[in-house]
Protein backbone atom coordinates (compact mmCIF):
# COMPACT_ATOMS: atom_id res chain seq x y z
CA UNK A 1 0.00 0.00 0.00
CA UNK A 2 1.35 3.44 -0.93
CA UNK A 3 1.11 6.53 1.28
CA UNK A 4 -1.66 8.04 -0.84
CA UNK A 5 -3.67 4.81 -0.54
CA UNK A 6 -3.34 4.95 3.25
CA UNK A 7 -4.52 8.56 3.24
CA UNK A 8 -7.46 7.71 0.97
CA UNK A 9 -8.46 4.88 3.30
CA UNK A 10 -8.10 7.10 6.37
CA UNK A 11 -10.16 9.95 4.92
CA UNK A 12 -12.81 7.39 4.01
CA UNK A 13 -13.09 6.59 7.72
CA UNK A 14 -13.99 10.22 8.41
CA UNK A 15 -16.84 10.01 5.91
CA UNK A 16 -18.17 6.87 7.60
CA UNK A 17 -18.10 8.57 11.01
CA UNK A 18 -19.82 11.74 9.72
CA UNK A 19 -22.67 9.72 8.25
CA UNK A 20 -22.98 7.55 11.37
CA UNK A 21 -23.12 10.61 13.65
CA UNK A 22 -26.24 11.98 11.92
CA UNK A 23 -28.05 8.75 11.13
CA UNK A 24 -31.62 9.02 12.38
CA UNK A 25 -31.26 12.47 13.98
CA UNK A 26 -33.88 15.07 13.19
CA UNK A 27 -33.24 18.83 13.23
CA UNK A 28 -33.86 19.03 16.97
CA UNK A 29 -31.30 16.30 17.67
CA UNK A 30 -28.75 17.73 15.25
CA UNK A 31 -28.93 21.18 16.80
CA UNK A 32 -29.27 20.17 20.47
CA UNK A 33 -26.47 21.33 22.75
CA UNK A 34 -25.97 19.39 26.00
CA UNK A 35 -25.15 22.71 27.74
CA UNK A 36 -25.28 26.36 26.76
CA UNK A 37 -21.55 26.43 26.10
CA UNK A 38 -21.37 23.02 24.41
CA UNK A 39 -21.22 22.15 20.72
CA UNK A 40 -24.04 20.49 18.79
CA UNK A 41 -23.68 17.61 16.34
CA UNK A 42 -24.42 20.07 13.54
CA UNK A 43 -21.69 22.49 14.64
CA UNK A 44 -19.10 19.72 15.11
CA UNK A 45 -19.71 18.21 11.68
CA UNK A 46 -19.94 21.60 9.95
CA UNK A 47 -16.67 22.65 11.60
CA UNK A 48 -14.73 19.50 10.73
CA UNK A 49 -15.93 19.78 7.15
CA UNK A 50 -15.01 23.47 6.94
CA UNK A 51 -11.51 22.71 8.27
CA UNK A 52 -10.99 19.90 5.76
CA UNK A 53 -12.36 22.05 2.94
CA UNK A 54 -10.22 25.07 3.88
CA UNK A 55 -6.97 23.21 4.52
CA UNK A 56 -7.09 20.75 1.62
CA UNK A 57 -8.12 23.46 -0.85
CA UNK A 58 -5.28 25.68 0.33
CA UNK A 59 -2.69 22.88 0.23
CA UNK A 60 -3.62 21.84 -3.31
CA UNK A 61 -4.43 25.29 -4.75
CA UNK A 62 -8.13 24.48 -5.18
CA UNK A 63 -11.28 26.52 -4.63
CA UNK A 64 -13.11 25.76 -1.42
CA UNK A 65 -16.25 23.70 -1.97
CA UNK A 66 -17.98 25.93 0.63
CA UNK A 67 -17.84 28.89 -1.72
CA UNK A 68 -17.50 27.35 -5.19
CA UNK A 69 -20.20 24.75 -4.61
CA UNK A 70 -22.73 27.18 -3.16
CA UNK A 71 -22.75 25.55 0.27
CA UNK A 72 -22.30 28.85 2.12
CA UNK A 73 -25.58 30.05 0.63
CA UNK A 74 -27.38 26.75 1.30
CA UNK A 75 -26.38 26.82 4.96
CA UNK A 76 -27.16 30.55 5.32
CA UNK A 77 -25.50 30.78 8.74
CA UNK A 78 -24.93 34.51 9.01
CA UNK A 79 -21.20 33.95 9.58
CA UNK A 80 -18.36 35.35 7.45
CA UNK A 81 -17.89 33.18 4.34
CA UNK A 82 -14.28 32.41 5.32
CA UNK A 83 -15.26 31.21 8.82
CA UNK A 84 -14.26 27.64 9.69
CA UNK A 85 -15.46 27.67 13.29
CA UNK A 86 -12.00 28.03 14.78
CA UNK A 87 -12.29 29.91 18.07
CA UNK A 88 -16.08 29.98 18.09
CA UNK A 89 -17.78 30.85 21.34
CA UNK A 90 -21.33 29.87 22.31
CA UNK A 91 -22.90 32.66 20.23
CA UNK A 92 -21.25 31.55 16.99
CA UNK A 93 -21.92 27.88 17.74
CA UNK A 94 -25.61 28.73 18.14
CA UNK A 95 -25.68 30.15 14.59
CA UNK A 96 -24.79 26.77 13.06
CA UNK A 97 -28.22 25.19 12.78
CA UNK A 98 -29.50 22.85 10.09
CA UNK A 99 -32.93 21.55 9.14
CA UNK A 100 -31.73 18.09 8.14
CA UNK A 101 -28.74 15.79 8.16
CA UNK A 102 -28.77 15.84 4.36
CA UNK A 103 -27.29 19.35 4.34
CA UNK A 104 -24.37 18.28 6.56
CA UNK A 105 -23.69 15.03 4.72
CA UNK A 106 -24.14 16.67 1.33
CA UNK A 107 -21.51 19.27 2.12
CA UNK A 108 -19.20 16.69 3.69
CA UNK A 109 -19.55 14.37 0.69
CA UNK A 110 -18.72 17.22 -1.71
CA UNK A 111 -15.59 18.08 0.30
CA UNK A 112 -14.70 14.40 0.59
CA UNK A 113 -14.93 14.06 -3.19
CA UNK A 114 -12.57 16.99 -3.70
CA UNK A 115 -10.20 15.62 -1.04
CA UNK A 116 -10.10 12.18 -2.69
CA UNK A 117 -9.41 13.74 -6.08
CA UNK A 118 -6.50 15.67 -4.60
CA UNK A 119 -5.16 12.60 -2.78
CA UNK A 120 -5.34 10.46 -5.91
CA UNK A 121 -3.09 12.96 -7.69
CA UNK A 122 -0.29 12.59 -5.12
CA UNK A 123 3.16 11.28 -5.75
CA UNK A 124 5.26 10.30 -2.73
CA UNK A 125 7.58 13.30 -3.20
CA UNK A 126 4.56 15.67 -2.98
CA UNK A 127 4.15 14.90 0.72
CA UNK A 128 7.44 16.72 1.46
CA UNK A 129 6.28 19.96 -0.20
CA UNK A 130 6.05 22.85 2.28
CA UNK A 131 2.50 24.22 2.39
CA UNK A 132 2.87 26.62 5.31
CA UNK A 133 6.17 28.25 6.19
CA UNK A 134 4.73 30.35 9.02
CA UNK A 135 5.53 27.50 11.46
CA UNK A 136 8.89 26.33 12.73
CA UNK A 137 9.50 23.82 11.34
CA UNK A 138 7.51 24.59 8.18
CA UNK A 139 4.46 22.40 7.60
CA UNK A 140 4.70 19.86 4.78
CA UNK A 141 1.74 18.58 2.80
CA UNK A 142 2.07 15.22 4.54
CA UNK A 143 1.96 16.81 7.98
CA UNK A 144 -1.01 19.00 7.00
CA UNK A 145 -3.00 16.03 5.70
CA UNK A 146 -2.36 14.04 8.89
CA UNK A 147 -3.25 17.08 11.01
CA UNK A 148 -6.59 17.51 9.23
CA UNK A 149 -7.25 13.78 9.53
CA UNK A 150 -6.58 13.84 13.27
CA UNK A 151 -8.70 16.94 13.88
CA UNK A 152 -11.60 15.60 11.82
CA UNK A 153 -11.63 12.23 13.58
CA UNK A 154 -11.58 13.93 16.98
CA UNK A 155 -14.56 16.09 16.05
CA UNK A 156 -16.42 13.13 14.54
CA UNK A 157 -15.91 11.29 17.84
CA UNK A 158 -17.21 14.30 19.74
CA UNK A 159 -20.27 14.37 17.46
CA UNK A 160 -20.91 10.70 18.19
CA UNK A 161 -20.67 11.42 21.92
CA UNK A 162 -23.07 14.38 21.71
CA UNK A 163 -25.43 12.23 19.63
CA UNK A 164 -25.45 9.68 22.46
CA UNK A 165 -26.19 12.37 25.03
CA UNK A 166 -29.03 13.76 22.93
CA UNK A 167 -30.55 10.33 22.34
CA UNK A 168 -30.27 9.42 26.04
CA UNK A 169 -31.99 12.64 27.08
CA UNK A 170 -34.81 11.99 24.60
CA UNK A 171 -35.39 8.42 25.81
Amino acid sequence: MHAKDILIEAYGRIREEVHAAVNGLDAEGLNARPADDANSVSWLLWHLTRVQDDHVADAFGLDQVWRAGGWAERFGLGLPVHDTGFGHGPGEVAKVRVDSADLLTGYYDAVHGQTLGALRSLAAKDLERVVDDSWDPPVTLGARLVSVLSDDLQHAGQAAYVRGLVQSAAA
